[in-house]
């Protein structure tokens, strides 16, 4: 009877049981392989207890040295600076946003029908997203030269690549009932997309986009360090000549820049989109 029960209740919740035969040997395999290579990883990357607790506690006499802040009267120059990396992250991101619609439009399956012309798209833009902006700014000011240019081309290159992604999978998530419900009134095939499609999608694709403005600042930040101008211009200077007093000070900037502009985001996403949406992302 005992043995019924047992057998009737691993049956109805096998997760509460342990896993037996084949199941269970995979499952040690598998963490006996991923705990080998976790091993050899360290072992190949000199990765030692020593060499990261001297690496903390050198973290530490850092941040001693960070204390406390100051911008010794450049306060004004810092600010013009993080306005134009909020700038460069702004202008990025609409030029990425205008680029990505109609690209991913060419890529979404329900969409595009021709086959070719979507694998083109999509390949194209794993290609263009698998490469950092940190890469494409290198790229970008060795074309056009050091200033925010160059960031802002290289924060368009790279989210031009993503956003097409994640716009094109939206098309593909549409709810088809609706075009049907537009085609159904005669409509063509472009004014189901206008009339059927767009409407379910805008409000990701606005989204999206906020995020992306919020995320690209701190992205420009570091695109400055390589000449792309901005905040990371004076971040990078200052660091080389070991002012850590004034790199704290421009991070609280920073830090303060980026949760402005995410309340800012947050509240635009409220306003425009509703709060589903907000909770979504």
């Amino acid at each position: 009877m005992n043995d019924f029960k047992a057998t009737s209740w691993r049956s109805l919740r096998p997760e509460l049981y342990p896993r037996r035969g084949l199941s269970a040997w995979r499952g040690y395999t598998i963490l006996i392989i991923s705990l080998t290579l976790f091993i050899l990883g360290l072992i190949e990357l000199d990765i030692t207890i020593d060499r990261l607790l001297k690496g903390f506690l050198k973290l530490a006499d850092v941040f001693g040295l960070m204390v406390p802040p100051e911008s010794k009267g450049r306060t004004i120059e810092f600010m013009w600076a993080i306005a134009e990396t909020v700038a460069m992250a702004f202008l990025g991101t609409l030029i990425a946003s205008i680029l990505a619609v109609p690209l991913a439009l060419l890529g979404a399956r329900n969409v595009m029908p021709i086959g070719p012309i979507r694998f083109f798209v999509r390949r194209s833009s794993d290609v263009v997203r698998g490469l950092d902006s940190l890469v494409w700014a290198i790229f970008f000011v060795g074309i056009v030269g050091l200033g925010p240019f160059a960031g802002i081309l290289a924060l368009a290159m790279n989210d031009t690549g993503v956003l097409t992604k994640l716009y094109a999978e939206a098309l593909e998530n549409t709810d088809p009932e609706q075009s049907k419900g537009v085609r159904a009134t005669g409509a063509g095939r472009i004014q189901t997309l206008v009339f059927g499609v767009l409407p379910q999608v805008l409000p990701v694709f606005l989204a999206n986009s906020l995020y992306f403005v919020e995320s690209n600042v701190r992205s420009a930040t570091i695109l400055g360090v390589v000449g792309a101008g901005g905040i990371g211009f004076f971040l990078m200077d200052r660091m080389m000549i070991s002012a850590w007093r004034e790199v704290a000070y421009i991070i609280l900037m920073v830090l303060v820049t980026v949760a402005i502009i995410d309340s800012v985001s947050r509240l635009l996403r409220h306003r425009l989109i509703g709060q589903s949406t907000i909770t979504r992302y």
